[in-house]
């Protein structure tokens, strides 16, 4: 399996200097990876130096916990856009759907299936920290409010992408609503069952390993979150 084109190259340490960034961006030169994903910070500076390759530029909103206004994260979006940015990774609120208030998330969710519309914005929804009736929920909700791509984890929650939370996304999704599956992908393994399980993308900062001969190495998955 030809992973390169799966796969977002990451970098979102907030003490990461500027040089490491540099050297994300050449890795992915190398490797044709799909995108580069980097804060916002870096946004800029990623579309300058990738704007005569392949290589697409991602950003996150949000990020890592949500719990901004769905005002500020529209903000956000939209100035990530102007920067140059190709995908946009915003950050789902937790908190609403672990107190039900389903009628805010669904009016979160309102909000970027307006902007999926017209550009590729991926929602974190945290699979690791739901249930399995929340993330059905959430597919449900997404069904009548569609975006680009669920993704299943920041990679800063205790539990990551596991391989029934994309497998639950992809039986509960329309077809047509991709899947990023993220956190914790380090081998070839690992990044492969993910995509076997439905996963369209992948969120790594592993990518060299993984697209590597040491790559193929076994790795431990998590099968299950729930």
């Amino acid at each position: 399996m030809d992973l390169n084109n799966y796969i977002d190259h990451t970098k979102l340490n907030q003490a990461a200097p500027v040089a490491e960034y540099e050297n994300l961006f050449n890795e992915a030169l190398e490797h044709s990876f799909f995108s580069v994903c980097v804060p916002p910070h870096i946004a800029a500076l990623a579309k300058n130096k990738l704007q005569d390759s392949n290589v697409k530029v991602c950003s996150v909103a949000g990020f890592p916990n949500g719990y901004n206004t769905v005002k500020n994260k529209e903000r956000e979006i939209e100035e990530l856009f102007e920067l140059g940015c190709d995908e946009v990774d915003v950050v789902l609120n937790t908190s609403n759907v672990k107190s039900n208030n389903w009628s805010a998330v669904q009016d979160e969710f309102k909000t970027f299936s307006k902007i999926s519309k017209k550009k590729i914005l991926k929602v974190i929804i945290e699979s690791g920290l739901l249930t399995k009736s929340e993330v059905i929920k959430i597919c449900e909700i997404t069904n009548d409010n569609p975006v680009s791509f669920l993704k299943t984890s920041t990679g800063f929650a205790p539990k990551s992408a596991s391989l029934e939370a994309v497998t639950i996304m992809r039986e509960h999704l329309n077809k047509e609503i991709k899947i990023k599956a993220s956190g914790g992908i380090r081998t070839r393994e690992q990044a492969e069952a993910f995509i076997n399980a439905g996963a369209n993308r992948l969120g790594c900062s592993a990518s060299v390993t993984i697209v590597s001969i040491e790559g193929a190495k076994d790795g431990n998955i998590s099968h299950s979150a729930y």
